[in-house]
């Protein structure tokens, strides 16, 4: 079974030969959702080119969402996206901020992506199961998202 460290080395390999940030974002929420057990859905939101207050669904893996489009002002992704700081809640039941999307997400961590100090994106994760989130998934989901951030334009 493949570690952070292996993860992070080939999505490096990719970013160093060149992909676009949408190929890369692609790449990272396949292979996450397919290979890690509590990673049930894992996807990008880009800010929209038209209105800078809106969250679109880019890049995912997993089940359909009903969240194609989030303004800022609502739910975890737009906290994260508004503070410019990752949100981790391990029990999604106990956050008001929570937009309920799948019956079956217990957790959830996001990552905003900040290209040239302003945020262009995030990285969004649901688990189905609560607790998932420690210091040690939160830094390798970070440093996922810093790396499709290198491959985006500001």
């Amino acid at each position: 079974m493949k570690q952070h460290k292996d993860f992070l080395a080939e999505f490096e390999r990719m970013a160093r030969a060149g992909v676009s940030g949408e190929n890369l974002m692609q790449r990272i929420s396949d292979l996450l959702h397919d290979q890690l057990a509590r990673y049930n859905w894992v996807g990008f939101y880009l800010i929209e080119k038209t209105d800078a207050n809106t969250l679109v669904l880019g890049p995912f893996a997993g089940t359909d969402t009903p969240h194609k489009r989030i303004p800022l002002n609502q739910g975890l992704c737009g906290a994260a996206a508004s503070l410019k700081k990752t949100i981790v809640v391990n029990d999604v039941a106990n956050d008001p901020r929570y937009l309920q999307g799948s019956e079956h997400t217990k957790s959830e961590i996001i990552v905003p992506l900040i290209v040239g100090g302003r945020v262009v994106g995030e990285f969004d994760i649901n688990s189905y199961f609560k607790d998932t989130w420690d210091e040690k998934e939160q830094k390798f989901v970070e440093e996922c998202a810093a790396l499709a951030a290198k491959q985006m334009k500001p």
